[in-house]
């Protein structure tokens, strides 16, 4: 499973993220193997099969170097999972998506074409600060709104942001640096992320209001209908998601 690398290490896309609100719950693997792309694996913690729910702050947002005027800030909530995938000796731990709303019709364009993303383009608002790692964000939230209701996810922080402790959930769920995304002929893209090591905040009144099945599919109803399994908040940096590239010999 061959990977052309000429291009795998550039850059595509530069941003900041900034206060990812992650919020974790327990699936049966059965729910996810449709969506696990050719060429790689679940990967678990603990044995546990995990989804996430994602909301987060898009900043200063770049496409090959160039800002799309009126795109540069904005949100995102993606629903994903995890992925593994070794080459050469190596473990590649990855997310792969199984839906991501964005404001923006243009971002959602750009994703679907390059990455072939599952993106779509929703209303969207947010409450979180306006100034990179604040020091107490209190209360974040981000909303969108499907099919005319109004979904979102909460958290409120509380005490100082630490650095990640090892063998945590909150490093399973953060230092995933490589994405894999199916396409629509069976193959599979992959493509690296670039961050430094995040510190995070405990939450407290973390929730999601949402009406699961519309969003995400009745297979995801049982699993997000209950309280979230761990939830936290990242302080998120500067990110670079370099070009995709695609396995070889795999479909």
């Amino acid at each position: 499973m061959a990977v052309d690398s000429s291009q795998s290490h550039r850059p595509f896309l530069t941003a900041e993220w900034r206060y990812l609100s992650m919020l974790n719950y327990r699936v049966d693997p059965d729910v996810l193997r449709p969506y696990v792309p050719a060429g790689t694996e679940l990967d678990v913690w603990q044995g546990d099969t995990l989804v996430s729910v994602v909301g987060f702050r898009f900043l200063d947002t770049r496409v090959l170097g160039w800002p799309i005027p009126g795109h540069r800030h904005f949100d995102e909530v993606n629903l994903r999972f995890y992925v593994r995938r070794l080459v050469n000796g190596e473990v590649r731990r990855a997310v792969t998506f199984i839906r991501e709303v964005v404001p923006r019709r243009a971002i959602a364009l750009i994703a679907r074409l390059a990455y072939n993303e599952p993106y779509i383009t929703c209303r969207m608002r947010s409450a979180a600060p306006d100034v990179p790692a604040a020091a107490d964000p209190g209360r974040v939230s981000y909303w969108w709104r499907h099919r005319g209701r109004w979904n979102a996810i909460h958290v409120r922080a509380i005490r100082s942001p630490c650095a990640l402790e090892a063998g945590s959930q909150a490093e399973f769920i953060t230092e995933h640096y490589w994405g894999y995304t199916a396409q629509r002929d069976g193959g599979t893209v992959e493509y690296e992320v670039r961050h430094p090591s995040w510190r995070v905040w405990e939450v407290a009144d973390a929730g999601l209001e949402c009406d699961i099945a519309a969003m995400y599919g009745d297979r995801f109803v049982e699993a997000l209908s209950a309280a979230p399994h761990s939830a936290f908040l990242a302080e998120g940096s500067p990110v670079t998601v370099c070009r995709p590239t695609r396995l070889q010999g795999v479909c």
